[in-house]
């Protein structure tokens, strides 16, 4: 019988992507030793509100961004599907041909209890937790208590403070950006006028 592949998994939002997601990405390939990372784009994330950019902008940013390493792939499962993003649902329809790693900051660990049927994800993945900035890697009492032995392992990776919002606010501003952002998904973001001030007549921009 063939042995099944260890496959990460790192959700978001990625509005935009910036060099922290990549960099955690690689740091769980190599830590955890695991066969790939996908990345999963969310459609309409039910615990945040409305995104700066459009699908098919975020998704495009994602492939220039992990172009140069074949171990990160993406998953855009999240995007055609309807109604709220969910992980559970995601979970669920993944292909039963790996063993899966939920990658996660501290920060989301934090709030890991009030995801949509987070006992149920847990019977899905391994979590896997890096530092984030201001965020500790001790999980909630809940869901320690919810975790088996080995349940949850952790990314050595240097808390980045980088965030998709302090960007947005950048961009908007004005501001320089480049150490956050591939320069490729920063051209990019100019090409396509994203995360700017947009008049009230004018509408959002979408991808051609």
């Amino acid at each position: 019988m063939a042995v099944k592949p260890l496959v990460g998994l790192l959700g978001g939002s990625f509005d935009p992507v910036h060099k922290a997601h990549v960099a955690l990405a690689q740091a769980a390939c190599e830590t955890l030793r695991l066969e790939r990372v996908d990345l999963i784009p969310a459609g309409r994330p039910w615990q945040r509100g409305q995104l700066g950019a459009s699908p098919e902008h975020r998704l495009r940013m994602l492939q220039l961004a992990c172009r140069h390493d074949p171990r990160l792939r993406i998953n855009p499962v999240e995007l055609y599907r309807p109604g709220a993003t969910y992980t559970i649902d995601t979970l669920m329809a993944l292909p039963k041909t790996a063993h899966y790693v939920w990658i996660l900051g501290a920060d989301q660990l934090a709030n890991f209890c009030t995801w949509h049927r987070w006992r149920d994800i847990l019977g899905h993945v391994r979590l896997a937790v890096a530092q984030r900035p201001g965020a500790t890697l001790t999980p909630p009492a809940e869901l320690a208590a919810a975790l088996d032995p080995g349940g949850l392992a952790h990314i050595p990776f240097p808390p980045l403070d980088i965030s998709a919002s302090s960007i947005r606010q950048a961009l908007a501003h004005g501001h320089a950006t480049d150490r956050a952002l591939d320069p490729d998904v920063l051209n990019y973001i100019h090409a396509h006028h994203l995360y700017q001030p947009q008049d009230a007549s004018q509408g959002p921009t979408h991808a051609p």
